[in-house]
Order: C-alpha cells, then structure tokens, then sequence
C-alpha cells in the first residue's frame, strides 16, 4: 500500500490557463511583474525570482511561509545521495494507478538509515526548515516521478503530518503551484530548481493545495520549465 494514502487529503482539481511561453531559459525577476516582496527576512527566498503569484494580495499571505533555496546541494552532495537511493528504487516499479488519482507515474521509499554524508544534508535540511529540538517525523520521505509523473492539487494529512515540509529536488528543474482553497483565483508558482531546498509553512501548507505540475504545463512566469525524472527527499515535522 502506498506511503502516501497515509499523508495526502485529495482535493478537486483545479486548472489555470496556460500562459504563452517566452523564448528565455531563466524566468523574469518578479520585480518585472510588480509580485516581489520587499525588504528583510520576509524576503526570505533567498532569490525572489523562484517565487510567483496571481497577485500581492496573495504573495502577502505566504509571506514567510514559503522559502526556496537555490544550490542548497552540490552536485557532489546530488549524486552521494542519488547513489545511495537508486539501488533500492530500481527495485520498484513506477505506479501509474493510484487509488484516488492523486499522484501519477511515481514510486517511493522511506529511509531511516543513511550513510554519514547523506545525514550531513539532512542536519542541514532540518536546520534550514525546522526550529531547534522540534520533533520530526522519523522515516525520510523519498518520492520518484517519472518524467511523465506529476502531482495533482492535495493538502497533505494533519493527522500524520505537522505544520512544515521540506523537500531536496534532485535530478529535475519543476514547478510547484499552490492554490488557495478558499479562492482558486489565489495562486502561488514556485520555480524549484534541480538541488534546491523548498519550504512549506502554516496556512501555505493548510490553506492551500499543492501541486508538482507535469511537463507540458510546467511552466513560470511565462517560461518553460522542461520536466524530466524528479527524486525528491521530504521530511516532516509531527503533528502538534
């Protein structure tokens, strides 16, 4: 049985125009659109051009809830751990038919016992993500999409997760949106570059859904973001 009928709450999909792709291989800065944040921490995506949003009234409500980090790995660090995590994912087959089709073309793991430079990320990772002595969910969450693999609109489960994600992105540039439940005119973009670190917080983790979009309509801030086979390495926080 799938790790994930323990951890994802479906939700109807909900799908937002497809912009006209731009001829550029990075996205425009948001200052471009007039969607940046502005000063100190709550900047805290330490490059602002891997957020966008529908509006500032939106990007205001996830302020501070939302953080991605470019180059958090090396690509050192990138294939340590993919050498460690594919011996036992070639095992598997990739899942086509989840039982409430909320997630397409994947297969998974979890993973308690890691080599000593794989728990070396992994301290940094809960450094960056979670408050000092917080305690976690114990098994590592490892997702691998296919390069057809996405992820439908979901609110993952209060009664086994807590109030903060943290996902590695290994392999793949992809794009996660986030949808406010109460208007799904309400949408946040998130560019997570291949060996980059995301953050999810709070209401961004509660109020809105999210996504991992599939290739053809992976795109951000009118720029194509080709998406090929993403391993993602995601831990949790317990619930309160």
């Amino acid at each position: 049985m799938s790790l994930l009928l323990t951890v994802l709450k479906r939700v109807n999909l909900i799908s937002l125009p497809r912009p006209s792709p731009h001829h550029c291989s990075v996205p425009r800065p948001l200052e471009a659109s007039g969607l940046a944040w502005e000063g100190g921490r709550d900047s805290s995506v330490d490059d602002r051009r891997l957020v966008s949003g529908s509006s500032p009234d939106v990007l205001e409500k996830v302020r501070g809830q939302v953080e991605v980090s470019e180059n958090f790995l090396t690509e050192a660090e990138e294939r340590a751990l993919l050498q460690e995590l594919e011996p036992g994912l070639r095992k598997k087959r990739y899942e086509f038919d989840h039982w409430d089709d909320a997630i397409h073309g994947y297969r998974e793991t979890e993973r308690v016992q890691w080599t000593e430079g794989s728990w070396a990320v992994l301290r940094r990772v809960r450094q960056a993500a979670f408050p000092a002595g917080e305690p976690l969910l114990g098994p590592v969450h490892v997702l691998d999409l296919d390069r057809t693999g996405f992820i439908k609109p979901h609110i993952d489960s209060v009664k086994f997760c807590g109030s903060t994600i943290a996902g590695l992105s290994l392999l793949s540039d992809s794009v996660m949106r986030l949808v406010s439940e109460q208007d799904m005119a309400d949408w946040v973009d998130l560019l997570l570059p291949r060996r980059s670190l995301y953050i999810l917080r709070d209401s961004a983790r509660y109020s809105f859904t999210h996504q991992v979009l599939r290739d053809e309509e992976s795109f951000f801030a009118g720029c194509r973001v080709p998406r090929d086979r993403r391993i993602s390495v995601i831990c949790r926080n317990l619930p309160a």
